[in-house]
């Protein structure tokens, strides 16, 4: 073996001899850094006081404060390590707040005092209720009242209503009974003007006939006034006479015969215009002197 190799070999136990202690040493001073850290960072535990009620609060939960892990080993630092940095420093953990004290409870309602709640929450039914009731029966009067006008609205309407329909008919029978009235007037005076004519073409015809026998009568010597006789002269459609009476003398017995003698002397008479101006039996009067 040359010699040079024997040197290396000799070295080669010192050099990691060296590096060995370098590391332990290096070890050390992080492992007595990060305790002088961590005792520094620790704080001692505030004291709570608390005072307790009846119930009793719940106890305040109080946080651990949270372990800090020591970081992994460092690999082997290299023959000349640097030097770890310093730890920056951190601000104090700011105190938690004390709990407030809970309120004390209310004391136990006493016995009275409930018979008066009871009593009050009896009154204030009994008021609900009858407030209820009130406003019920306010409803139904109002609704009856309501109801009932809506009735005398409708009584009142039918009762328009028939006083129109009955004024209606009142007109109707009025309007009916004046025509009625006009059309019996027009038939009066329809009638009595056709009696009028008739009586008037009548005694034109009578008239006629008396005329005619006037002409017939030969008047005794002497007469004394103007007498009246009245004859009832029985004649045929064709105006012949069949029969002659004296109804009422002249108290001249010849002028009573000289006017029933021309009566007979003028058969046949005159025939009226109209066939139905014919009269079978006349009532004729005569005057000496007419």
């Amino acid at each position: 073996m040359p010699r040079h190799e024997r040197r290396h070999k000799a070295r080669l136990p010192r050099g990691k001899w060296i590096s060995l202690a370098l590391a332990i040493v290096v070890n050390l001073i992080f492992l007595v850094v990060l305790i002088f850290s961590v005792s520094w960072r620790r704080s001692e535990p505030v004291p709570v006081t608390a005072e307790l009620y009846a119930p009793p609060p719940k106890a305040p939960v109080v946080e651990p404060a949270p372990e800090v892990k020591p970081p992994p080993p460092a690999p082997p630092p290299e023959p000349k390590p640097q030097p770890p940095p310093e730890p920056k420093p951190q601000p104090p953990p700011e105190p938690k707040p004390e709990p407030k004290p809970a309120p004390p409870p209310p004391p136990p309602p006493v016995e009275s005092d409930i018979a008066l709640k009871a009593k009050a929450e009896a009154e204030r039914k009994r008021k609900e209720d009858e407030r209820k009731q009130a406003e019920a029966k306010k409803q139904e009067e109002k609704k009856q009242a309501e109801q009932k006008e809506r009735q005398e609205r409708e009584i009142a309407a039918l009762r328009a209503q028939a006083e129109r329909e009955a004024q209606a008919r009142v007109q109707v029978e009025r309007e009916a009974q004046l025509r009625a009235q006009a059309e019996r007037e027009s038939r009066e005076r329809a009638t009595s003007a056709a009696q009028t004519a008739r009586t008037r073409a009548q005694a034109e015809w009578i008239d006629k006939i008396r005329a005619k026998i006037r002409s017939n009568i030969i008047l005794p010597g002497e007469l004394n006034g103007n007498p009246e006789a009245v004859f009832d002269v029985v004649q045929l459609p064709t105006g012949e006479v069949i029969d002659v009476q004296l109804r009422k003398s002249s108290g001249v017995r010849a002028y009573d015969d000289a006017v029933q003698r021309a009566i007979l002397k003028s058969s046949p008479l005159p025939k009226p215009t109209q066939p139905e101006l014919f009269v079978r039996t006349l009532n004729l009067r005569f005057r000496p002197y007419d």
